[in-house]
């Protein structure tokens, strides 16, 4: 089968990185596909000062490209699975949801100290709700802030004191402001490569990560019947395709 299909994607380097990831996997099963790469800015890529908390659950980083699908200027999205609203729009459907690659989030730590090593009042650059909660609950002298961006975005505010200079967003922070340590996703380093940036995969019983956190969501429209079966080899669902 020779078929090249539109996809839809955020432009972020993970997110053409989930694109790759999706179609090495179909390729084993049919071999002729092949993507044409739609990059979509969202909202939330343009909003890098809303907190990642206050827009949990909503359509803040998929709006665009849902858009685009419904007008079938692409033919599906490749999402991160934790970045899927609580509800799709009517008319789409979620094709597949990938296994994880990695569930944990992840400290990068400026000294190497892992979560507890690090000194007294350390400030953890975060974006999740759920993240600053267990965090402050493991350790209630931590100073969590609120951070935006990529993921290149937020190393850089751990590795650049002064946020006039960070491209990323540091929230409410006076100049020379310096973070200790991030916490992200583990999956989103391990996808770029930067394995070697983890100082600490967190455990479970300090921070229980969100659902289906390290899977991809493929979506479509509901009417694309033989793309929802062409997805069907990768759904985790029906506990086909494994990493």
């Amino acid at each position: 089968m020779q078929r090249i299909y539109r996809v839809g994607t955020r432009t972020s380097p993970l997110a053409l990185k989930q694109v790759e990831e999706v179609f090495d996997v179909l390729k084993k099963f049919y071999p002729g596909v092949e993507p044409e790469v739609i990059g979509i800015d969202t909202y939330g890529d343009k909003d890098k000062v809303t907190p990642v908390s206050d827009i949990e659950g909503t359509d803040f980083f998929t709006r665009e490209i849902d858009k685009a699908l419904l007008k079938n200027e692409i033919d599906f999205a490749v999402h991160s699975a934790k970045d899927l609203p609580d509800e799709l729009r009517d008319g789409l459907t979620i094709a597949a949801i990938t296994y994880p690659i990695d569930p944990f989030d992840a400290l990068v730590s400026k000294s190497g100290l892992t979560l507890d090593k690090l000194p007294e009042g350390a400030r953890i650059g975060t974006s999740s709700l759920r993240r600053k909660e267990q965090l402050n609950k493991y350790r209630k002298d931590f100073g969590i802030v609120d951070i935006r961006g990529n993921i290149e975005e937020r190393l850089r505010l751990l590795e650049e004191p002064d946020p006039d200079r960070r491209s990323g967003y540091l929230s409410r922070s006076p100049i020379g402001f310096s973070l200790d340590g991030i916490v992200i996703a583990a999956c989103g380093l391990i996808r770029l490569g930067l394995s070697h940036r983890i100082t600490q995969k967190i455990p479970f019983d300090i921070l229980k990560p969100r659902p289906l956190q390290g899977s991809l969501a493929i979506v479509a429209r509901q009417d694309k019947k033989d793309l929802i079966d062409l997805f069907s080899a990768l759904d985790a669902r029906q506990r086909i395709w494994q990493t």
